[in-house]
């Protein structure tokens, strides 16, 4: 980085030069299939509790329709369309996750992409290259951040992603890129508090951070500007939202990409309870393990893990949410069912007798040696007959090291375009993946969601 260069214009700098042909193919390979996930998970959470709420809303407004949601296939303005389509994504916690940094990257960044696409005309290259472009940013920043005050990662980063993919959709340069970015500082937000209150609002924010980084990208665009010390300045990103590390930030950006490490979520739960869940499932089906043979379960979790779902599962406020984030619930789930997913999260599951008199069984054990997030995590069953089955895993489904097949990333493409606002057949969900998955040979993305 040049001694005159500020950290924000080295990242606008790398947006402005990178390129859809000179991004490495493993990168669009992964932004492509990721888009099909967001997509999917987005048709699957559109009609999730608080979302048509949100739909309605925008739709009041009249703006010029220039953008699509993408579950309905209506059309509204281009900020209205991020902030739905970004909350969809977001409702079922079923969408990819960057565990270095914390932070869901795409259900901000390819909503707002998108948006802007449709409203320029963008070809399906430049689309890709956008999203690669944000993703970076926002994963980058997120694993530069050396603690957490209590921020939601996925919006507090991923509006800078937002900016930036927006930014160079509309054909900004660098200097403009850099005053997307300036301006996103001041959109910068969202909290853990929805988290722990297990609120609505929690599947809101990353709406809200598609929509605040498009209109960043917007208004520079008309020559609004902003600061251009964004994230190292006296009161920029750095100072007052957690001190992060410069060198993480940038170092060879543009020839490594963190973004390669975002996982495609397994189950639509939180991610601290995809070990467990998977660990319980295989050896409920290994052993045959019928509920009544099983006397306790107990699963190790991390603390930070534990934190996120170790709390007593109360489904009375927002059953769903309540599901989501507890460990107790994808234990019994996942043993009684042998699955989770888009189903075992609907009220009526999750109110299910059999799931409530099994979860007493259910125990939590923090490891305060383990210093991950998600995993390692580990599950100790104690049989009728006296047998206790003991199970770890290192890696979380969907990671590098653990990734799903092809075949299981379509599976759950199907199952969550069976959902939703307008459910598709098993025949409309592939002839949308087949689209979706040849994304770069598409003139427009006009059309692609928008109506059936």
């Amino acid at each position: 980085m040049p001694a005159d260069e500020s950290l924000t214009e080295t990242l606008a700098k790398f947006a402005a030069e990178t390129t859809y042909k000179s991004l490495p193919s493993n990168v669009v390979a992964a932004t492509k299939q990721r888009v099909l996930d967001t997509i999917g998970v987005a048709l699957a959470g559109s009609d999730a509790p608080g979302c048509d709420g949100a739909r309605q809303t925008i739709l009041a407004e009249g703006a010029m329709s220039t953008s699509t949601l993408w579950a309905s296939g209506e059309r509204v303005g281009s900020r209205g369309a991020a902030f739905v389509n970004g909350m969809h994504a977001a409702a079922l916690d079923y969408d990819s996750v960057y565990e270095r940094g914390s932070v869901h990257p795409d259900i901000v960044t390819i909503p707002a992409a998108w948006a802007i696409a449709e409203q320029t005309g963008a070809d399906g290259k430049a689309f890709l290259a956008a999203v690669a472009i944000g993703n970076e940013i926002a994963c980058r920043l997120g694993a530069a951040n050396l603690h957490n005050k209590g921020w939601f990662y996925t919006s507090v980063h991923a509006v800078f992603g937002a900016a930036a993919a927006s930014a160079k959709l509309l054909g900004l340069d660098a200097n403009g890129i850099t005053n997307a970015l300036g301006l996103a500082l001041s959109r910068a937000g969202g909290t853990q508090q929805a988290l722990i209150e297990k609120s609505l609002a929690k599947r809101a924010q990353s709406g809200f951070a598609a929509e605040a980084g498009l209109f960043a990208a917007q208004l520079a665009a008309a020559g609004v500007t902003g600061p251009r010390e964004a994230i190292e300045g006296k009161f920029g990103y750095h100072a007052l939202y957690g001190e992060g590390d410069p060198e993480i930030l940038i170092d060879r950006i543009g020839q490594q990409f963190e973004s390669l490490d975002v996982a495609i979520k397994k189950y639509p739960s939180c991610t601290a309870n995809h070990v467990p869940i998977d660990l319980l499932i295989d050896t409920a089906v290994d052993h045959d393990l019928q509920p009544d043979r099983v006397e306790s379960i107990e699963i190790t979790l991390s603390p930070f893990a534990d934190q996120l779902v170790g709390a007593a599962f109360d489904p009375s406020k927002n059953p769903q949410v309540a599901a989501q984030f507890s460990i107790h619930y994808s234990a019994a789930s996942a043993l009684l069912r042998r699955r989770l997913g888009i189903a075992e999260i609907q009220d009526d599951a999750v109110h299910d007798m059999r799931v409530t008199d099994f979860i007493p069984k259910v125990s939590v054990a923090i490891d305060a040696e383990n210093e991950g997030k998600f995993a390692p995590a580990g599950i100790s069953i104690k049989t009728t007959s006296g047998d206790t089955l003991t199970r770890r895993l290192d890696h979380v489904p969907g990671t590098q090291a653990n990734p799903l097949s092809d075949e299981q990333v379509a599976a759950k493409f199907r199952d969550c375009a069976a959902f939703g606002l307008s459910p598709r057949s098993v025949a409309e969900a592939d002839a949308l993946a087949a689209t979706l998955g040849t994304l770069e040979t598409n003139e427009t993305l006009d059309g692609i969601l928008g109506g059936r």
